[in-house]
């Protein structure tokens, strides 16, 4: 078996639970109860399995592991990025149509816009949305008052919110709009940074999430990352 091969061999559960079908741990009971075959033969717990060249069946019916996509969407004003939300008037997976699920990476407030990433792969978005990580992400806030150089020293040396110091890149583009960049996943977190000095966020665009910007991207419209920025993403 050539290495390529070996790295295409995955256990039954994972198999299983990336179709969707179960967890790994209701996959292996599944396997328990012999209700699992791979190429017409009884599937044994251990056993592991290519997705693309073996046919694996649960209760006979064959199993399809979903394409993996990888999606940028401008999220407008007004959308919530919470699939849980039964009430909202417009959510992002309603302006991504595929035949693959898609889901949100991260966390956007209903009334910002810009950069959401979107995608079926599970260890990709950890790797973008997990602090660990560390993926910066850049905003532009419009402001309610102008921002005076000591409140913008006080953001770059860094704030307590919710006992933890936060401190963001910060530059001035007008008196009442900066640039901002942070890798914390807190929630609101811009938006706590300025009320800590007593100003408030009249609009916030993420205009960058790693080395993916907006270019030519418009509110409401999506692409597929390319596979260079894909990799640039967990490439860190």
């Amino acid at each position: 078996m050539s290495v390529s091969e070996a790295k295409m061999l995955q256990r039954i559960q994972k198999i299983i639970s990336a179709a969707g079908i179960a967890s790994r741990r209701k996959a292996e009971d599944l396997i328990l109860q012999r209700r699992v075959k791979v190429n017409g033969k009884t599937a044994v717990i251990g056993q592991k399995a290519d997705a693309e060249r073996d046919e694996i069946t649960v209760d006979d019916s064959s199993i399809r592991i979903p394409r993996k996509r990888y999606i940028l969407l401008y999220k407008p004003s007004g959308c919530v990025t919470t699939t849980a939300d039964r009430f909202a008037k417009m959510k992002v997976t309603d302006l991504v149509s595929l035949p693959e699920k898609v889901y949100p990476v991260g966390r956007l407030d209903a009334d910002a816009e810009g950069l959401l990433i979107m995608t079926n792969d599970g260890e990709f978005a950890n790797r973008i949305a997990h602090p660990r990580y560390e993926t910066e992400k850049a905003y532009v806030v419009k402001l309610r008052q102008n921002l005076g150089s000591e409140d913008v020293e006080r953001i770059r040396r860094g704030i307590f919110i919710d006992g933890k110091r936060v401190a963001a890149r910060i530059r001035l583009l007008h008196k009442d709009v900066a640039e901002v960049v942070v890798h914390e996943g807190m929630h609101k977190v811009v938006k706590r940074l300025f009320k800590a000095v007593g100003n408030y966020v009249l609009r916030i665009t993420r205009t960058r999430i790693g080395s993916i910007g907006i270019g030519s991207l418009k509110p409401g419209k999506w692409r597929e990352l390319g596979r260079e920025e894909i990799e640039a993403l967990v490439r860190r």
